[in-house]
C-alpha cells in the first residue's frame, strides 16, 4: 500500500492487521457486537452470508438481511477494542452506519431484566476517547440512530428505555462492584450515576459514539438489560438467551429502518433526515 502511513502496521496483503477483513467486504450498514459468539446468532439471521471470520477474538460476518447488505464485527469488551475495530472499519468503509447491540446493567428499578435501553448519550467514565478529545467532549448518538433504535424496538414488540448510559473502564471496581481483598476508589459510583440520571453501565457505547462521531459517521447503542443493579440480580438461562436474540433482532430491525431514511432523504434531495421525511407507506 503506497500511500500508508508509516506509523501503522499493515499487512502486505491490504487486510486490517486484528479484524482481517479487506475492502468491500464490509457492508455500509454494520453491527457491533460485543460478545464473538453473537456473531453466530446475527448469521443465523441472513441470507446470502457471503463469509465468516475469525481472527484472534475478532469475529465478523457480512450477508443480506430482507434483501439489505449487511454486516457485523465482534469488538470483544471495552473501549480500547472498540478504538482497534473502529480505526480499522474506517480504513476500509466511507462512512459507514453503525450500531452497537451489547448487554448492560441497569440502574433505574423500573427497567426489566430482558428488556432494552437505547443510549442517547454516555458518560465516558473510559481512558480511550482522552486521546482523541478533550475531557469536556461529549458522547452522543446521533438522533436518526436513537429515532431508528426505537422504531425498531416497536415494530418487534420490545419495549425500550430512552436514556444516558455510563461507559465504565472494567467491570467489578470501575462500576462501583465489591472485589475480594482489592479495596476500590469508588464504592457509591452506581449510586452517583443513578442519582445524576444515568440509565445502565456498560463498556464500549462512549467510545464508538465519539470515535464514530469524530469521523462523521452515524452510530447509535442499544443493549439489553443482563443485570439489575438495584437488586442485584443477573438475567440466566433461555431468558437471557432471549435477550440476547431480541437485542440483536432490534439491531437488524434498525438498520432497516436507517436504509429506509437514507431513500429518503435522497428522495427529498434534503441534506439529513427529519421525521417529516417519514411515509406512512413504511408502516410507521
Amino acid at each position: 500500500m503506497p500511500n500508508a502511513d508509516p506509523r501503522v502496521a499493515l499487512p502486505e496483503s491490504g487486510r486490517q492487521y486484528h479484524i482481517a477483513l479487506g475492502a468491500g467486504e464490509l457492508a455500509d450498514y454494520i453491527l457491533l457486537p460485543g460478545d464473538p459468539d453473537r456473531i453466530e446468532l446475527i448469521a443465523s439471521r441472513l441470507d446470502d452470508i457471503e463469509f465468516v471470520r475469525r481472527h484472534r477474538e475478532f469475529v465478523s460476518v457480512t450477508g443480506r438481511y430482507r434483501g439489505l447488505r449487511v454486516s457485523a464485527v465482534a469488538t470483544g469488551i471495552g473501549a480500547d477494542n472498540v478504538e482497534i475495530v473502529l480505526a480499522e472499519i474506517l480504513a476500509i468503509t466511507s462512512h459507514p452506519t453503525l450500531i452497537r447491540v451489547g448487554s448492560s446493567g441497569v440502574l433505574r428499578a423500573e427497567i426489566g431484566l430482558g428488556e432494552l435501553v437505547i443510549t442517547t448519550g454516555a458518560v465516558r467514565l473510559e481512558a480511550t476517547t482522552k486521546y482523541f478529545v478533550h475531557e469536556g467532549y461529549p458522547a452522543v448518538a446521533d438522533y436518526a440512530a436513537v429515532a431508528a433504535l426505537l422504531e425498531a424496538a416497536a415494530r418487534r414488540g420490545k419495549r425500550a428505555h430512552l436514556g444516558i448510559t455510563a461507559t465504565a473502564p472494567g467491570f467489578y471496581g470501575a462500576q462501583g462492584r465489591p472485589i475480594p481483598q482489592i479495596p476500590i476508589r469508588y464504592p457509591d459510583l452506581a449510586e452517583e450515576m443513578r442519582r445524576q440520571g444515568v440509565v445502565n453501565f456498560e463498556m464500549e457505547g462512549s467510545a464508538l459514539l465519539v470515535l464514530a462521531g469524530l469521523a462523521g459517521c452515524r452510530a447509535g447503542v442499544v443493549c439489553t438489560a443482563f443485570a439489575q443493579r438495584t437488586t442485584g440480580q443477573f438475567l440466566e438461562g433461555d431468558a437471557r438467551e432471549q435477550a440476547e436474540l431480541d437485542c440483536i433482532e432490534v439491531g437488524l430491525e434498525a438498520l432497516m429502518v436507517l436504509a429506509e431514511m437514507d431513500r429518503q432523504v435522497r428522495a427529498a434531495g434534503a441534506a439529513c433526515w427529519r421525521p417529516g421525511l417519514w411515509s406512512t407507506e413504511t408502516g410507521a
